[in-house]
């Protein structure tokens, strides 16, 4: 999610062409266009510019929902035709044709699906899969302690920088729903928003990370030198 802003002035895009199937948006102002995985103009006046992170979840509507009891959803457009999406369109997605080949040895299939973690001018890779088996994962990218969660849909996925008043954390899930983390430091109890709610930590809040869940082969094609997060 990019801020739709340039120089101070409020954007409008359009989609305009796939590029390694990814989308590519162009501006109204200038006709720039921009990729969508980097936020990057990659060709027109601006070419090299890049949008403003906006922070963002990918998360399952029931644990936005429980912890926004009174948000908004965006509905969408009626004029145009109905849409109905797959509550499985990864799976789906997964079997079309992969225009990006797979390189000879990568230790994972082009369209397996990982989260992205860009942190001290370092990449990591942390496939879905290990997430689901593993969770919580501790790690450090970049030289700074992350905790990345998967939530109890085995779906939604969040990072946090997992250090409190300077000092390293580590952590363990407590069984049942929904979600619930311990520090083993002090024992207190921390939820799936990265904010510790009972022990002697409670309101304490862990630094939020942007984690970007993507295919293999686009996160790669974005982050060449990426490592890859092996289970433990």
């Amino acid at each position: 999610m990019w801020r739709a802003e340039v120089d101070g002035r409020r954007q409008r895009f359009h989609l305009t062409g796939i590029n390694n199937q990814n989308f590519l948006m162009h501006d109204e102002e200038t006709g720039s266009w921009w990729q969508q995985a980097s936020g990057e103009a990659v060709f027109g006046p601006r070419k090299g510019w890049r949008l403003d992170l906006v922070p963002y979840d990918e998360i399952s509507f029931a644990a936005w929902k429980r912890e926004h009891p009174n948000g908004r959803v965006l509905r969408p457009d009626d004029s145009g035709p109905a849409h109905q999406f797959s509550r499985d369109w990864e799976a789906e997605t997964a079997k079309e044709p992969v225009v990006t080949p797979a390189r000879t040895g990568d230790p994972l299939r082009p369209r397996d699906v990982v989260v992205g973690v860009r942190l001290g001018g370092a990449a990591r890779a942390y496939p879905m899969e290990a997430l689901q088996r593993q969770s919580p994962v501790q790690d450090a990218v970049g030289g700074v302690p992350v905790l990345l969660i998967a939530g109890e849909d085995g779906r939604s996925v969040r990072a946090f920088e997992r250090t409190v008043d300077g000092r390293p954390l580590s952590f363990f899930a407590r069984p049942g729903a929904p979600l619930r983390l311990v520090d083993a430091e002090t024992g207190s109890e921390w939820s799936f928003a990265g904010e510790a709610t009972a022990g002697t930590l409670k309101g304490k809040k862990l630094a939020w990370v942007q984690a970007l869940k993507d295919y293999w082969f686009d996160w790669r094609t974005y982050n060449p030198a990426t490592s890859i997060y092996a289970l433990r």
